[in-house]
């Protein structure tokens, strides 16, 4: 398929070697018994150091795209995503209902978390005694450990909040953990982000080895969170952090050259399956930042299932739960629809766009399903699909329309000769909850026709953007906004809003600009739905700034269970029973 370089391609030398070996964990943070002798001959040269710094990545890619449950942390439970169908999958995170210290996708995300964590302490405590020659080669393989546990911190902290913090490597169960208090976290996140951005390279060696932190990616996880920083202070101290979050997106934004990005032209190419499968310095996605990355060679990636997220947003069209499509069987192309459905879009998602004006929609969603197969409209279909008599025996040919699902009425769904589900079919008029939720607009920027070995598999081995260029200009915009240079904000907001706008046969450049006085928080968090929507930032970008439980109530009406305790995720229940000081330690409040 390609020839990448990636990081995976040691990895199941560390798995095999140290990660199976540390077998069941006990207490608040996960640990490997890495004083073995195996562990510490791997640490003890260069070479052996590397093999585990590669190691140390391995978790990237578990939580962005083969696991779905850092997904289900991350888009869902917000203003943009139910279940589709209304199902009760993994409702304590989609719809709060019974969200408890047991539930498992947290337990699950917490554990991998802590033992990425665990593996970068032990490399930046042993880093000593790897026998680097190199100053630099040594403080580069210390740089990527620190980004990589400031990205694992921050996902704990911003999830769980005050928990435990170690920066020292566990051998041994922690059986009595202390919280420490969020800013705590933070020192420690962004104290490792800047030595990270000042020793990591731009590229390595001329060759890009996709998947490891570059200084590009370090400064764009350190504005990420100098913003998320900021709201935990007031006055003075929040500006000040607001400032640096808006400093440092500027340096990745006005260095993007050096740093090997830019934004595509063109919205929709950045999604282009082709954009995200070869990785070559020439092909590689120019717009991403930091990508986990996957190849079709299972014995070199993280497992066998690869990149899963090609299957959580699609909707029922090959009819495996009843009612098939006229003209549709199931396709690589349109996905595996069968078993793994998790999201549809909530209404206010949909219309957060003016697809009219706005290309990202149309890049973004996919609306139409053209026939693969012949078919002749019979009088049994007609009737299931609400068509008019007079159909019967009409004939679509392959390319033709079969299905067409929208956002939009329409009037005359009857007399069409393929299947409508409009707005009035999916949501209630009235207050824009679900009213069918097996057909819906799909979200498509995962999909991955080109590395699907067959339409009912399950992996793909696209890689997963995890960071991209155009987030420093939200990070900039929103820092902007909190100091209150709004007409500065809506000059980042614009660069997005003119690379978005369609441009044939009307170009609307001029009609997609914002000005100060349309700069709300509201309003960028609207645009951060239309820029980046299903990008595993959804609820983090809710909760940062306050408006999780507000922005549910407005816009996803079926979600009746929220409180404000949720805006922290519980620590799970198995930790809990774990340690000996549960009492001190405390369960998360709210939950039970």
């Amino acid at each position: 398929m390609k020839n990448k370089i990636i990081v995976q391609r040691y990895i199941w030398v560390l798995v095999v070697l140290v990660l199976a070996v540390s077998g069941c964990t006990k207490g608040l943070n996960e640990y490997n018994p890495s004083g073995s002798a195996t562990a510490d001959l791997l640490w003890s040269t260069p070479q052996g150091f590397i093999t585990n710094v590669n190691g140390a990545y391995s978790y990237v890619p578990y939580l962005y795209g083969n696991d779905e449950n850092q997904l289900f942390l991350s888009e869902p439970g917000t203003d943009l995503w139910y279940n589709y169908n209304k199902t009760s999958y993994d409702v304590d995170l989609t719809q709060y209902q019974n969200f408890t210290s047991a539930s498992n996708p947290v337990k699950g995300v917490w554990t991998t978390l802590y033992k990425g964590i665990n593996q970068c302490n032990a490399g930046i405590g042993r880093i000593g005694g790897a026998g680097f020659t190199s100053i630099t080669d040594r403080n580069q393989r210390e740089a990527e450990l620190r980004f990589l546990r400031a990205f694992y911190y921050w996902h704990v902290v911003e999830s769980w909040g005050n928990v435990i913090l170690d920066t020292l490597e566990t051998q041994s169960p922690n059986l009595t953990p202390k919280r420490s208090p969020v800013t705590d976290f933070y020192k420690l996140i962004i104290s490792d982000l800047q030595f990270a951005a000042t020793w990591l390279p731009v590229t390595y060696g001329g060759t890009w080895e996709y998947g490891r932190a570059t200084q590009g990616a370090a400064l764009g996880l350190l504005a990420r969170a100098y913003l998320s920083r900021a709201y935990y202070s007031t006055g003075t101290e929040a500006n000040s952090y607001y400032q640096l979050a808006k400093n440092t997106a500027d340096q990745v934004i006005n260095n993007a050259a050096a740093y090997q990005v830019s934004l595509y032209s063109n919205y929709a190419d950045l999604w282009n399956p082709a954009s995200r499968d070869n990785d070559s310095v020439a092909l590689r996605n120019k717009e991403a930042l930091f990508v986990a990355t996957f190849s079709t060679n299972t014995a070199i990636d993280i497992n066998g299932n690869g990149n899963r997220t090609n299957l959580w947003f699609l909707t029922n069209y090959s009819g495996y739960s009843g009612n098939a499509i006229p003209g549709l069987t199931i396709s690589i192309k349109y996905g595996n629809d069968q078993k793994n459905r998790r999201f549809m879009p909530t209404w206010a998602l949909l219309n957060f766009y003016n697809d009219t004006m706005d290309a990202r929609y149309a890049a973004s969603f996919q609306e139409v399903w053209l026939c693969n197969k012949a078919y002749t409209w019979t009088a049994a279909d007609a009737t299931t699909f609400g068509k008019n008599a007079g159909i019967v025996g009409t004939q679509l040919k392959v390319g033709d329309t079969a299905m067409w699902i929208t956002k939009k009425r329409v009037a005359n769904k009857a007399a069409l000769k393929y299947v409508v589900f409009d707005r009035d079919t999916t949501y209630n008029i009235s207050n824009n909850a679900i009213n069918y939720g097996d057909r819906y607009v799909v979200l498509t920027k995962h999909m991955d026709p080109i590395t699907k070995t067959g339409t009912t598999t399950y992996p793909g081995y696209l890689n997963l953007i995890v960071m991209r260029l155009a987030e420093m200009y939200l990070i900039a915009a929103e820092a902007d906004l909190q100091l209150t240079n709004k007409a500065e904000a809506a000059t980042y907001i614009n660069v997005l809003r003119t690379r978005a706008a369609k441009k044939t046969p009307v170009d609307y450049t001029a009609a997609m600009q914002v000005s100060a006085n349309d700069i709300t928080l509201d309003f960028i968090l609207d645009e951060r739905a239309r820029e980046m929507c299903g990008e595993y930032q959804r609820w983090f970008d809710l909760k940062r700034t306050g408006m999780l439980g507000s922005r549910i109530q407005r816009y996803n009406p079926d979600i009746t269970n929220f409180n404000s305790n949720y805006s922290i995720r519980p620590v799970p229940l198995a930790e809990l029973q774990a340690i000996t000081n549960a009492a001190d330690f405390g369960p998360t409040p709210g939950y039970n």
